[in-house]
Parts: structure tokens; C-alpha cells; sequence
């Protein structure tokens, strides 16, 4: 049986992606985002699924700076999950008496202007995920409520005080499997990369973003983090539809590298989203 990485503990909208994606797997959780990819490249799991963006809160920091920083896995696939955030409290807490809400800080994110119109002098704490978030309520010395998915509820004993309180009816997280190697081509893929220049002058990015204009290729998505190295240096992420070993997609990308200092592509795989 094929085995599964995903960000635990059971409970978490990881837990939910990594059943959708492979309901057949062995699903396996790790505590950080970080395990769940030394346990693929340690073979401990054959893939593992991590969250990447969300509607509301954007990049998943964490795994763009895995990929870019520390690690050669592949993606290999991705998917898309509607996210319901519910507010939990342990059975007959009183409302009135919430001085703390738990949750990974995501999840705090998406549910800002409910925590601020219905508990805004309650002290907001991160949790390693949404599942943790749960442990950490009921534990907690100070009357607690924590944000989580249903299914945490039925696992720890929790009660759901109110449901869907995310602070718009549309939030979905986007998921990617990370694997030793990419998908290969169906006809309907995407392609991740990064990159970044050794010096700064105008027309850089201009440059790259016309090799795959020309080229007619579509960028879905483009975005930038900071390098690490110093204050006022980028790396750029893009999305991009068609797969690596498509022959213009190839063309661009051997384009590419004569503009930019460093080129890394995260991988090619089956599009999902958008």
C-alpha cells in the first residue's frame, strides 16, 4: 500500500486533502510541513500532500520556502479544498467566559473580523495546526475555544459552537503532493518554477515575463519572497499553464535561464485549480 505524508495530527484540513486526493493510501501525519517532506525524501511515505495558497490569506510561506530553499522534491500533483472553520470549546463551556482562541495561524487569518466582532479582547495563540489547536483549548489553564474542522470536534471530544465562521463564504486551500518525481504530461498541466537575477536593473522581469508572452504561454500566477539573503532582494514564483517537457514550454524556460541568475522548476503536474 502506497503511503501518505500529510501535516497532522488527524483532524486537519491536511488530513481531509490527503484522503480526497488518495483515499486508498496509508495517510500518515507529521507535525510540520518540513517532516512531511524529510519523511518522503527519507522514504518513510512515497508522496506527501502540504498546503501551498488560500483564497483569503495567500501564500503558505512555509512551503514556498521549502521549495525554494530546502528541498528537491517534486510536485507531482495538486488539489483544491473548500475550508470551513468552526469554533470549538470543550462540552459546557460558557461563551461569556472565552479569554483565548487557539488555532494555527492561517486559520486565525480567515477568521479575523468574526474573532474581532465576537471575541475581540480574547488573546488570539498559534497552534501547530488546526488539529493541535484543539489539545491546546482543552488544556489551557484560561477559558479556550479553538478553530478547527468538524472532524477535530469528533475526534477530541469538542463542541462545535458555531460553524463556518472563515470571514468569507469562498475560502479554499490549494494542496500540492510532494514526490521524488513530477507527473508526467496529460495534456492539461501546470508547471511551478522560481527564480531569481544576480544583479538589479530595469527591465529584468520584464525580459522573463515576455519569453512566455511571445510564446503564448499563460502565467497563473506570479508572486515574490524575499531571498534571505539581504533587504531588498526577491526570488519570483511562478505558475504557468503547459508541462516542462512541452516543446515551447522547454523553448521558454531555455530562454529564461539566459535572463535570470538562477531557475528552479518545482515540477510539472495534472492542473486543478484555476
Amino acid at each position: 500500500m502506497n503511503r501518505l505524508a500529510y501535516l497532522g495530527p488527524p483532524g486537519t484540513f491536511s488530513e481531509e486533502a490527503a484522503v480526497r486526493y488518495a483515499p486508498q493510501h496509508q495517510h500518515i501525519p507529521f507535525p510540520s510541513i518540513h517532516a512531511v517532506a524529510e519523511a518522503v525524501q527519507a522514504r518513510m511515505a512515497d508522496d506527501g500532500i502540504v498546503p501551498i495558497e488560500n483564497s483569503l490569506e495567500g501564500a503558505v510561506n512555509d512551503t514556498l520556502d521549502l521549495l525554494i530553499h530546502d528541498s528537491q522534491l517534486r510536485i507531482r500533483g495538486e488539489l483544491v479544498i473548500p475550508i470551513e472553520h468552526c469554533l470549538l470549546t470543550t462540552p459546557g463551556a460558557d461563551p461569556a467566559s472565552i479569554r483565548a482562541v487557539y488555532s494555527h495561524p492561517q486559520a486565525l487569518g480567515q477568521c479575523r473580523q468574526f474573532l474581532e466582532r465576537s471575541f475581540p479582547g480574547a488573546t488570539l495563540i498559534a497552534a501547530l495546526s488546526t488539529a493541535a489547536a484543539v489539545e491546546d483549548m482543552k488544556r489551557s489553564a484560561t477559558p479556550a475555544a479553538a478553530i478547527a474542522p468538524r472532524r477535530a470536534a469528533d475526534l477530541y471530544g469538542a463542541n462545535v459552537l458555531a460553524a463556518a465562521i472563515q470571514d468569507r463564504p469562498n475560502n479554499v486551500t490549494r494542496f500540492v503532493v510532494l514526490a521524488p518525481a513530477d507527473h508526467q504530461p496529460t495534456g492539461a498541466d501546470k508547471t511551478s518554477l522560481c527564480f531569481f537575477f544576480g544583479d538589479d536593473r530595469p527591465g529584468l522581469l520584464y525580459a522573463v515575463m515576455g519569453e512566455f508572452a511571445r510564446r503564448g504561454i499563460n502565467l497563473t500566477k506570479i508572486e515574490s519572497r524575499p531571498t534571505k539573503v539581504e533587504l531588498g532582494t526577491y526570488v519570483f514564483l511562478a505558475d504557468l499553464e503547459g508541462h516542462r517537457e512541452d516543446p515551447v514550454v522547454r523553448e521558454a524556460l531555455e530562454a529564461v535561464r539566459g535572463h535570470v541568475s538562477h531557475l528552479k522548476v518545482f515540477g510539472s503536474y495534472p492542473r486543478a485549480w484555476p
